[in-house]
């Protein structure tokens, strides 16, 4: 390869420099210039085009109303359920705002590719156990005399538990009672886009362990705030890999934009029903009709006589259109008209 350093001496770069900067060489001629350059790192996954979050909601706020309903039946405790917005977030940051001990559970939902992440917060786990054996919603282990301290001698907060703390076996049974009604409930709020089953695969005290994707990759974290009647606050997380959920970017984003539509359609209707109640209309009874020739109806005079067929029934026209047939009698001293049935738009 030929050297290229000595092409221009430092005398000619120096020029060169001096005379961009004081505007005597040209620097706005070539070819795209009005270009602009976005960065992009190609290690990282784009979602700007990917899914719908809104869809994700959707399913959400159908999910809230089953999972409610499914835990009074089994638990007999409806607490509070307020979904949070659908987010975006990598991994690694999710796991960053997690404390153990959870009952953090792996599943796969078919056909979706991948594993998904169910995580519940041991608050909610004992207060279920406390409804299911007839108390108020509001337990938790240990007495809250020897309430625990950290190394400086502070009290830990009222639902601190060591990270190392495993589940009892009557708290993992009450763990997988609310995982059956969390499938239920998730099924039957997929059901109107897609038909889903789910297969529970495994289960963690600590998320480090349950890795359903690389710190860097995406999931879709959808966090659903409960309160019991207690007052004991928690949270269950559901969180899609971002990459399961990509294939159906276009289903979702479709079944969004028709549900958008029905709702438009349905309220311009009844907009329009509101607005045209109060006009009014013309109501003729045709009680029969004659045809005869135009040089004879020209030459007509008053007290001539018309013969027709009178129907069984007179049409009613509104609007100049017909719309019922009708009797045609008395009602008290006034002359009035009964429907009988309304006309086919076939006969128009």
């Amino acid at each position: 390869m030929a050297d290229t350093s000595n092409l221009l001496s430092p005398e000619e770069l120096d020029a060169l420099a001096q005379g961009i900067d004081d505007g005597t060489i040209a620097v706005d001629t070539g070819f795209n210039l009005t270009t602009r350059v976005k960065k992009h790192d190609l290690a990282s996954e784009d979602s700007t085009l990917g899914v719908n979050t809104s869809s994700i909601e959707m399913i959400n706020e159908r999910f809230v109303r089953l999972f409610r309903l499914g835990l009074m039946e089994v638990l007999r405790t409806s607490p509070r359920i307020n979904p949070s917005r659908a987010q975006i977030v990598r991994f690694g940051d999710y796991l960053k705002g997690l404390r153990p001990p959870l009952a953090v559970n792996t599943i796969r939902i078919n056909p979706l590719r991948g594993f998904s992440l169910v995580t519940i917060e041991p608050t909610l786990v004992f207060s279920a156990l406390d409804n299911f054996f007839g108390g108020s919603g509001s337990g938790m282990p240990g007495s809250p005399r020897r309430r625990a301290t950290d190394k400086d001698g502070e009290p830990l907060p009222a639902n601190w538990l060591p990270p190392t703390r495993m589940f009892t076996p009557t708290e993992s049974r009450i763990t997988k009672i609310i995982l059956d009604v969390f499938f239920r409930s998730l099924k039957e709020a997929w059901a109107p886009l897609m038909s889903v089953d789910f297969d529970h695969v495994g289960s963690e005290i600590n998320p480090q362990f349950a890795q359903i994707a690389d710190e860097n990759d995406l999931v879709i974290m959808s966090r659903f705030e409960t309160e019991s009647a207690g007052g004991v606050k928690g949270f269950v997380d559901l969180v899609y890999p971002y990459a399961s959920l990509k294939p159906l970017r276009d289903l979702l984003r479709n079944r969004v934009q028709a549900d958008g539509s029905e709702e438009s359609d349905m309220k311009w209707r009844n907009e329009l029903t509101m607005a045209a109640g109060d006009a009014q209309l013309e109501l003729q009874v045709l009680l029969g009709t004659v045809t005869d020739q135009y040089a004879r109806v020209g030459q007509l005079r008053e007290g001539d006589l018309l013969f027709f067929n009178k129907p069984e029934l007179a049409t009613m026209l509104i609007g100049g259109l017909p719309a019922f047939e009708c009797q045609v009698g008395m009602s008290g001293p006034h002359v009035a008209v009964r429907i009988e049935k309304a006309t086919s738009p076939e006969t128009l």
